[in-house]
């Protein structure tokens, strides 16, 4: 009995283990891509370089525009206090729903 059990066990690692001798190379070199090209190193660079200096990696609307205030600090912090004394803007951390 104990001959059957040993002989089966090794007989499953033997088959799991021809499944993975089945693999290729480790770096995927059968996957490999393979080009054809008449164009020369030296255009495909300045083609390179002609694209990096147009394109622009940002985001379109990712740039906040600037806004210079005429406005005063004091003449500012005055008006927000008005407002709050007549109850135009809200006070603490709950306002109007």
């Amino acid at each position: 009995m104990n001959t059957t059990a040993r002989f089966l066990s090794i007989a499953a690692v033997a088959a799991f283990a021809s499944f993975g001798a089945q693999a290729d190379e480790a770096d995927g070199s059968q996957f490999a891509l393979k080009f054809e090209t008449n164009r020369t190193r030296a255009e495909v660079i300045a083609e390179a370089a002609a694209e990096a200096r147009t394109h622009s990696m940002e985001p379109a609307g990712s740039r906040v525009l600037s806004y210079q205030s005429t406005a005063d600090r004091a003449t500012v912090r005055a008006q927000a206090a008005e407002a709050l004394r007549t109850g135009q803007i809200s006070s603490g951390e709950a306002g109007y729903l």
